[in-house]
């Protein structure tokens, strides 16, 4: 075909396909909703210092009903000032008090003052603001093996399945479509989102979130090669996720050749995380998305991976690495 025949014609509307111009009487968009807390309460401010040890400048007395961000804040809402560049927005912010880290003058309305504002403010939310839902107790369209155990309170969601033996804690939740293998043991509190996969023989600490798509205990990549084929070497360890761990979405965590892999007590793992078998992680680290830690290797405690950090295998990092 000739170079003339690829060519287009003229098109004789030139604004025809293209997206109009917005009209210029559209109203100002409005400020968006902040989203409702689950639990609505009113509280005086002073309950809610000592609870938290801040220290109060303005009227005790004043009625909190919910807590929000500077811009989203509405009347009632407690918020939170992250240092002095925020000052002129709290100043416009409907917000009726405010957590800080220093008294600032420049703002006339109540305040706790907090060593630590922004820990001191995520208490504040979840003590009051946040709370457990009601127990939806256990589900009849589960599948459900043998001898399975479940705790006081728990709320098993449709369509989730529990293996053989499996043993679930107090207030435990799952979500429809959770999976559960056989001889696996769920702490109290714990809450697995939509579609999250432990496979046998795995062990879940209490408190321990783990987030939608992600797979606990899936087999460790290892293979040998024997006269130009790849055998697998069977996987025959498993995985302990310690108290207070966070998991994102899409985590893998592979088990062991042999012994455990292990995630350490409140670790907390962002999405698209791959740790491979026999890894050891210690407290309290932060593992950030997309990280990938290849297989034997250990992290010692209060350690940092940021965002597409790659660790090989067999190697050691100490605590408080960064």
């Amino acid at each position: 075909m000739s170079k003339a025949g690829l060519s287009r014609r003229p098109n004789p509307n030139p604004s025809r396909g293209l997206p109009r111009p917005p009209p210029n009487d559209l109203p100002a968009r409005k400020k968006d909703k902040p989203v409702p807390v689950h639990h609505q309460r009113h509280i005086r401010l002073d309950e809610i210092s000592a609870a938290v040890g801040a220290t109060i400048v303005g009227r005790p007395n004043t009625i909190v009903s919910g807590a929000s961000s500077l811009e989203l804040a509405e009347p009632g809402h407690l918020a939170y000032i992250d240092g002095d560049r925020f000052i002129k927005q709290a100043q416009t912010s409907q917000a009726a008090a405010f957590v800080v880290g220093r008294p600032m003058a420049e703002i006339d309305r109540p305040q706790l003052v907090a060593p630590n504002p922004k820990y001191a403010f995520a208490r504040i939310v979840q003590q009051f603001f946040t709370g457990p839902d009601k127990p939806r107790g256990v589900s009849e369209s589960i599948t459900r093996g043998t001898d399975v155990r479940i705790g006081a309170d728990a709320s098993i969601w449709p369509f989730v399945t529990l293996g053989d033996r499996v043993t679930l804690g107090d207030r435990v939740t799952l979500y429809p479509g959770v999976f559960i293998g056989d001889d696996v043991t769920v702490g109290d509190d714990a809450v697995l989102y939509p579609n999250v996969t432990v496979r046998e023989g795995c062990l879940i600490g209490a408190r321990v979130i783990i987030h939608s798509g992600t797979v606990i205990g899936s087999d460790g990549f290892g293979y040998v090669p024997h006269e130009g084929r790849h055998h697998k070497i069977p996987q025959l360890g498993s995985v302990t996720i310690e108290d207070d761990v966070e998991l994102g979405a899409n985590v893998t965590v592979d088990r062991a050749t042999f012994g455990k892999t292990v995630v350490g007590r409140g670790t907390k793992v962002d999405n698209l995380v791959q740790i491979a078998h026999n890894v050891t992680i210690g407290a309290d680290s932060i593992l950030v998305a997309q990280v990938g830690i290849a297989g034997s290797t250990t992290l010692g405690h209060h350690v940092i991976v940021g965002g597409q950090a790659g660790l090989a295998d067999h190697i050691e990092v100490g605590d408080q690495v960064m």
